[in-house]
């Protein structure tokens, strides 16, 4: 019969033989960590029967079971043992099955995730999905880019060509047609650089190059440089420029890196708004605490189908595609939603009265 003072021993017996039996376990797990699921949930029963199975042998080796009793509690192990060997092969086949699935599904085109699977592999298939839509919107993306640069490359340089024959041919020999053909040169060469220049940021925002110099900056600062900077353009064009922004509005910052995204929004504005209309830059702090600057323009609105594509590479809003005088390659707010993201923070679009608002929302610095 068993004693009070036989508890402890069987308890640390048991104890000690289920640990080797676990490490033991785990070491086959670590071999056939390459193999299916299948076999390792076969192991995972077996070690779980083998730790029981321990625990018998303990009590066994202190004479605690004798005669029948002990075949009877060896034999309810071993049926245990074979009907957990039994759900584990059915587990293990329904994981299996599912797992080819998802296989199939991911070499099918277009790839469509499977439902009714397990949730970890259904969490897969559904951020598969995803990251599959993000890819063919960026090849779309891409394919539209080249589409759009290959053609506002080629229409400046057949352009430059044609003037730079004529000069070289002698068919234009008037010094004031001359003087003409050579600023008209200078500027596509100096149109094509920038286009250069911003396939060149973009490049680096989308490698995930982008180096920023962050210092604590003044945002009412930033506005004055971007206002001064966009001046002409909305002189030349009959645009009014204004600029409201608070005194102290501190943020941590690149100040090159921000001051281009919010020019390229500020030119952008100017580009679509009309003459005699207004564009108004601000600098504030929004509802819930964060510096906030806005551009405000006269362009009559974006269709609601195409805010969520605004800050696509290469989008333009239109079908026409030749570009304006002042147009560029389609990048700028692209390249400035990318400069914000780098600063942690969120750029967006909304209609707004006469034409749209664009908003940049950053952290603000304490103190």
């Amino acid at each position: 019969m068993p004693e009070a003072g036989d508890l402890p021993m069987v308890m640390a017996v048991a104890a000690a033989l289920g640990l080797l039996v676990a490490l033991a376990g785990i070491g086959v797990m670590w071999l056939l960590r390459t193999r299916s699921i299948g076999v390792m949930l076969a192991v995972v029963v077996v070690v779980a029967v083998a730790a029981t199975l321990a625990g018998v042998v303990a009590i066994i080796m202190k004479m605690l079971l004798e005669g029948p009793i002990k075949d009877f509690v060896l034999s309810v192990v071993a049926v245990g043992g074979l009907v957990g060997l039994g759900v584990a092969f059915v587990l293990s086949k329904r994981v299996v099955g599912e797992s080819r699935r998802l296989v199939a599904a991911v070499r099918e085109s277009p790839f469509v995730a499977p439902q009714g699977l397990p949730a970890e592999l259904q969490t897969i298939a559904n951020t598969l999905e995803e990251a599959y839509a993000r890819e063919r919107a960026l090849e779309g993306a891409r394919r539209e880019l080249v589409a759009w640069v290959s053609h506002d490359l080629r229409t400046p340089l057949a352009g430059m060509r044609a003037m730079a024959e004529a000069l070289e041919d002698g068919v234009v020999a008037d010094p004031e047609t001359v003087a003409r053909y050579h600023g008209q040169i200078k500027l596509e060469v100096e149109r094509l650089s920038a286009m250069v220049d911003d396939l060149f940021e973009l490049s680096r925002i989308h490698a995930g190059a982008l180096r920023l110099s962050r210092a604590r900056i003044g945002l009412a600062d930033l506005v004055a440089d971007t206002l001064a900077g966009a001046e002409p353009l909305a002189r030349a064009k009959g645009v009014v420029l204004t600029a409201e922004a608070a005194a102290t509005l501190p943020v941590e910052a690149d100040a090159g890196a921000l001051g281009r995204a919010l020019g390229n929004l500020v030119i952008n504005a100017i580009r679509h708004t009309p003459s005699d209309r207004a564009v108004v830059l601000r600098a504030g702090v929004d509802a819930e605490g964060m510096a906030c600057l806005s551009v405000a323009d006269g362009c009559g609105g974006i269709p609601e189908e195409d805010l969520p594509r605004v800050f696509e590479v290469a989008f333009r809003g239109e079908t026409a595609r030749t570009p304006a005088a002042d147009g560029g390659a389609g990048l700028g707010l692209a390249i400035a939603q990318g400069i914000v993201e780098a600063h942690d923070g969120v750029i967006e679009v909304v209609n707004d009265g006469p034409g749209c608002r664009f908003e940049i929302r950053l952290p603000m610095v304490s103190g």
